[in-house]
C-alpha cells in the first residue's frame, strides 16, 4: 500500500472503515468514502482507461472533477474517479474505449424534482465563498452554499504549509487546512446559512434557478435572487509530447493525493513551473518522503515568492531557469522527462537537453478562473458577483477579503444600505500584490544575547514574526508603510523564545548568539520529522541560496505544537552563525540526470484536447485549411467535444491559433455546454425504480 502513515505537519486521521473493492477482477482494500482515484493510487494503480481513439493509457490530471481524464467504469457506469466515493463491494474496471450502455428494461418509477429557495446562492466553499457567506449571513440574508467537495475550505484543505499575509486579518502563520476549519466553523454558526457539500452546481437557468447535483446522486433546483460565484480555479494544461501519459498531472492534484488523502503518489517527481504552486508542491513532496528531481521554469527568474524558492533550494532541489520541458516518455506511464534551455525567442536549445528518470511530472504552470456561471448570470441579467480565484488568481489571504468585499457589493445591489470599508479594499490590494523589490540586508552583528536574523529579502505581504514576538521587538520597516515592508529587530530584548522562528511561513528567520571559543549557537526552523534526532548529531547547514556552509552540531530540539514545527539548535563557528538558515533534506543523488539525454522531440504530436486526443498538428492544419475564425468550428475535428466540455483545452487554443497565423482577438468564442458536469439521466430525474417505490 502506498499510504502516508506519518507526516511532519499533517494530522493523521482517526481509524477509518476499510472496505473491499475490485479492479479489473482483482480484490483490493481502501477507505470507505475516499475518492476512488485515491484508493487506486494507494494500491499502486495509475492507469484508469484506454482511449477509444488509439488505446492510449490515461490516468488523472486535475483530481478536481474538472477534466474527466480519470473516468473509469464504476459498477457498470462511467464515472469520474476523483469525485466518486469508494463503497463496499464496488466493481471498478478500466474503461477500454467507449463503454457500453447498461441494459435497463425496467419501467420508470415515479420521479419528482425537489426545489428549495434562497436569497443568495454561493457557488463554492473555498476561502472567498465562505467569507462571502458569513458576511451575507451577518446582514440577515438567507444563504445557501453549494460545493463539490465533502469538506469545506476549497484548496485550503490541501495546504499543509503556513500562510502569508496578516495574522490579524487572514490568519497568517496558520496552516491552510487549519484556516479551512476556522472558516468552516464560523459559517456554520449562522442559522440562516444552509450548506450543501458534495453537491456541485450543474447549471444556472434563465428562470433564476440553479440545478444542483446533490451528493452526486440526485437533482435539486434552487431558486435564488442573487448569486456569488466563488468556484475557484482549474489547473492549466501544457502542450508538450507525452503530456497525456499516466503520471503527468497537475500540482494541485498531487496535493490532493498527498496532503488531503495521505497517499504516497510517487517515488520521484519533476515539477514544471516555479510559481508558488510548483514551489510549495515540491516542498510538500519532500515532506511526504517523495524525491524531487528538479523544477524547470521557462522565465529567467522564479515566478513565485523568493522565500519559497530559497526554502526549496535549501532542501536540495535545483531550479532550472530559462528552461522548458521537451518531452515526457515511457511505456504506458511516466518513466523519464527531458528538459532543455531556451533561446531569446523561447525556442528549445536541444544541445542543452538533460534527461531525468522519474515516475511523475507535475504541471504547475498557472490556473484558469472557473467563472462560467458568472458570465452566464450576466447574460441572463441576474444580480451576481464573483470572488476569489473566480475573479482574479491570487493568494488565499486575498481571497478572504475578496469574498467579504464581493458580499457587500452584492448586498448593495440587493438594496441593502451597506458601505465597503476602504481599509478592506486597501488590504486586498496589498494581499494580492505580486512580489516587490528585493532589498539587500546587511549581515547581522551578533553578541552574547539572542538576536533574530532575517533571510526574507523580497517584499511580500507577511507579518507573523511581528505579532508573535512577546517583547514587540520585531517591527516592519517604514519603506512602503504597508504589509509589504520587511521585518527588522528593533531592540535589545530578545528572549530567545523562538516564536518568530516557528511562526515564519517562509522558514526565513533564525536566532543566533555568540558563544565562547569562536563558536556560536543558532536556532533554525525544521518542518520534517526530527523525533529521532539526538544531541551531538552533525547535519549539513546551508545558506539562503542553498549553498553548503558547514556542519553544525545539534545541541537541542524543541517542538512547537502551535505551529507544528521543530526548532533545532546547533553549535557552529561564529563566523557562519548569521549565514545559515536551513538543513539539507535531499541528497544530490536524487537530482542527477542521466549521463546522456534520452528523448524524441516531436512537438507537433503533443495532445491539446485531452478528452478527444486531438494533436497540435491536426488543429493547426485545420485552422489553416479552413480559415477558421470561430472556435466552434474546431468541434468538427472533436476539439472541445469531450467530457470536460473544453474546460482544459480552451485555454490552450489561443497559442494554436497564433501558431497558425491567426490573431486570437479576431475569434468568435466557443459556446459553453449547458451543464458543467456529467450526470446520469435517471439522477437528473430523481427517478425511483419501480421496486424501490413500492
Amino acid at each position: 500500500m502506498y499510504r502516508i502513515t506519518d507526516h511532519p505537519v499533517a494530522d493523521m486521521p482517526p481509524d477509518r472503515p476499510i472496505v473491499r473493492f475490485s479492479f479489473d477482477g482483482q480484490s483490493y482494500e481502501g477507505y470507505r468514502g475516499e475518492a476512488i482515484s485515491s484508493a487506486l493510487f494507494a494500491n499502486g494503480i495509475r492507469k484508469f482507461s484506454e482511449h477509444a481513439k488509439d488505446g492510449q493509457a490515461q490516468g488523472i490530471f486535475c483530481a478536481n472533477g474538472q477534466c474527466s481524464q480519470c473516468s473509469l467504469i464504476v459498477d457498470g457506469i462511467m464515472r469520474k474517479a476523483c469525485v466518486t466515493p469508494l463503497a463496499e463491494g464496488m466493481d471498478l474496471r478500466t474503461a477500454r474505449g467507449l463503454p457500453e450502455l447498461l441494459a435497463d428494461d425496467e419501467p420508470a418509477g415515479p420521479n419528482a424534482i425537489r426545489r428549495i429557495s434562497a436569497e443568495v446562492l454561493v457557488i463554492g466553499a473555498g476561502p472567498s465563498g465562505l467569507a462571502a457567506a458569513a458576511e451575507l449571513a451577518e446582514l440577515g440574508l438567507d444563504v445557501v452554499i453549494c460545493d463539490d467537495k465533502d469538506t469545506l475550505g476549497g484548496k485550503l484543505v490541501l495546504q499543509t504549509h503556513k500562510f502569508f499575509g496578516s495574522e490579524e486579518d487572514c490568519y497568517a502563520g496558520t496552516r491552510g487546512y487549519d484556516i479551512a476549519k476556522i472558516l468552516d466553523k464560523k459559517v456554520r454558526s449562522y442559522p440562516n446559512v444552509r450548506i450543501l457539500s458534495n453537491s456541485p452546481v450543474l447549471g444556472i437557468y434563465k428562470d433564476r434557478a440553479a440545478g444542483v447535483y446533490e451528493n452526486y446522486k440526485s437533482y435539486l433546483l434552487i431558486d435564488f435572487k442573487a448569486l456569488v460565484v466563488a468556484a475557484g480555479a482549474r489547473e492549466k494544461s501544457l502542450v508538450f509530447p507525452g503530456n497525456d501519459l499516466p503520471g503527468v498531472y497537475g500540482a494541485g492534484a498531487f496535493q490532493t493525493l498527498v496532503n488531503r488523502d495521505l497517499v504516497k503518489a510517487a517515488e520521484k517527481v519533476f515539477v514544471i513551473g516555479s510559481g508558488n504552486v510548483g514551489l510549495i508542491g515540491s516542498y510538500h513532496a519532500l515532506q511526504a518522503g517523495i524525491q524531487v528531481a528538479g523544477i524547470c521554469e521557462i522565465l529567467p527568474k522564479v515566478n513565485g515568492y523568493k522565500v519559497h524558492a530559497d526554502k526549496i533550494l535549501r532542501m536540495g532541489v535545483p531550479i532550472y531557469l530559462n528552461t522548458t520541458v521537451l518531452s515526457v516518455e515511457g511505456e504506458g506511464k511516466v518513466e523519464r522527462v527531458t528538459i532543455a534551455g531556451v533561446d531569446k525567442d523561447w525556442q528549445p536549445l536541444l544541445d542543452t537537453a538533460r534527461t531525468f528518470e522519474v515516475d511523475t511530472v507535475l504541471v504547475a504552470t498557472g490556473l484558469s478562473p472557473c467563472d462560467e456561471f458568472y458570465r452566464q448570470a450576466q447574460a441572463f441579467g441576474f444580480i451576481a458577483v464573483k470572488a476569489g480565484d473566480a475573479e482574479e488568481i491570487a493568494e488565499a489571504s486575498s481571497a478572504i477579503f475578496g469574498g467579504k468585499i464581493a458580499a457587500l457589493a452584492l448586498a448593495k445591489l440587493l438594496g441593502r444600505n451597506v458601505a465597503i470599508d476602504q481599509a478592506w479594499l486597501d488590504k486586498r490590494e496589498v494581499l494580492k500584490s505580486k512580489p516587490g523589490d528585493i532589498v539587500c540586508r546587511e549581515e547581522e552583528e551578533l553578541g552574547p544575547q539572542w538576536k533574530p536574523v532575517f533571510f526574507c529579502t523580497e517584499e511580500i505581504p507577511c507579518n507573523p514574526c511581528t505579532t508573535v514576538c512577546p517583547t514587540h521587538s520585531i517591527q516592519l520597516s517604514a519603506r512602503k508603510g504597508s504589509l509589504l515592508d520587511l521585518p527588522y529587530f528593533q531592540g535589545e530584548n530578545c528572549k530567545g523564545c523562538s516564536a518568530c522562528v516557528a511562526a515564519c511561513p517562509g522558514l526565513a528567520v533564525s536566532l543566533a548568539r555568540l558563544a565562547d571559543n569562536g563558536l556560536a549557537d543558532v536556532q533554525l526552523p525544521f518542518e520534517f520529522d526530527a523525533s529521532s534526532y539526538e544531541p551531538g548529531l552533525k547535519l549539513a547547514l546551508l545558506d539562503a541560496d542553498g549553498a553548503f556552509v558547514e556542519e553544525g552540531t545539534l545541541t537541542r530540539k524543541i517542538y512547537n505544537r502551535k505551529y507544528r514545527s521543530w526548532v533545532l539548535s546547533f553549535r557552529l563557528s561564529a563566523v557562519n552563525a548569521a549565514k545559515v538558515i536551513g538543513v539539507r533534506i535531499q541528497s544530490e543523488e536524487a537530482t542527477r540526470s542521466l549521463p546522456q539525454p534520452r528523448f524524441e522531440y516531436l512537438p507537433d504530436n503533443a495532445i491539446v484536447c485531452r478528452c478527444e486526443r486531438v494533436r497540435v498538428d491536426e488543429i493547426v492544419a485545420f485552422i489553416k485549411e479552413n480559415t477558421v475564425r470561430d472556435i466552434n468550428q474546431l468541434k468538427s475535428i472533436r476539439v472541445g467535444m469531450g467530457a470536460c466540455g473544453s474546460k482544459t483545452c480552451s485555454v490552450l487554443l489561443p497559442q494554436l491559433f497564433r501558431k497558425a497565423g491567426v490573431n486570437p482577438a479576431e475569434l468568435t468564442a466557443g459556446t459553453l455546454r449547458p451543464l458543467t458536469l456529467e450526470a446520469g439521466m435517471g439522477e437528473l430525474l430523481n427517478e425511483q425504480k419501480a421496486e424501490a417505490a413500492t
